[in-house]
């Protein structure tokens, strides 16, 4: 007799017991579910046609899998658990300290906003432009074209020359080409200060001048 004939079984027995396996099954089956079915097996099963011991032996052994693996799952919760917090605690050795970051956003801060760009080679035209937080270009304009790394620093003023508040996030956006309008561009960053660590997320992140960064985008440290 198969397990799913002694659950047949054992729900034709007793109706109530069945609606609770039902509502235990929506939410996931457990160990303890699980024996339970074994034992309605025996229970209900046909003395004319009993389970035989091969059977039934193959059934403990999947009980033993089950059990392993929902072991192994509640030892991987806990381990994702204890690496989040051990992220966390590394983290803490940021706060403090200037950063630099691949990102392309940054907020004013003292006004000005500090980023960076790293070419593949050397360009013959780099555009910057600086967008808000709604995506309107505040400010637009040429930068160097080293190959490697290139700074810029940006005081915080529009294009005419109004002076924004601080505290407001703002991207920047980099075309660099070649001669034959190629891009060059390989990533942007922004350099800041690690002012404290964003736990609200899966994974914690670092806040640089109040905007999150991940902490494996952290490419380097100065202060």
């Amino acid at each position: 007799m198969t397990v799913s004939s002694a659950t047949s079984a054992a729900t034709s027995a007793a109706s109530s017991s069945s609606s609770s396996s039902s509502s235990s099954a929506s939410m996931g089956m457990s160990s303890t579910d699980f024996l339970n079915l074994l034992v309605s097996e025996l229970q209900n099963q046909d003395p004319l046609n009993a389970t035989s011991t091969t059977d039934f032996i193959n059934q403990l052994t999947s009980y033993a899998n089950f059990t392993e693996q929902q072991s192994t799952n509640a030892s991987m919760t806990s381990l994702a658990s204890s690496f989040s917090s051990l992220v966390t605690l590394n983290s803490v050795n940021y706060i403090g300290h200037t950063v630099e970051a691949k990102t392309n956003t940054a907020q004013l801060t003292d006004g000005s906003a500090t980023f960076g760009y790293s070419l593949t080679s050397a360009a013959s035209n780099v555009a910057i432009t600086i967008q808000d937080s709604s995506g309107n270009t505040v400010w637009s304009g040429k930068g160097t074209g080293n190959a490697g790394s290139n700074s810029f620093t940006w005081n915080g003023q529009t294009t005419s020359g109004t002076q924004l508040s601080n505290g407001g996030q703002y991207t920047i956006q980099v075309t660099a080409t070649d001669s034959a309008g190629n891009s060059l561009l390989s990533y942007t960053t922004m350099t800041g200060t690690v002012t404290g660590i964003d736990a609200s997320g899966s994974t914690p992140s670092l806040l640089v001048n109040g905007v999150p960064v991940s902490a494996a985008n952290i490419i380097g440290v100065t202060s």
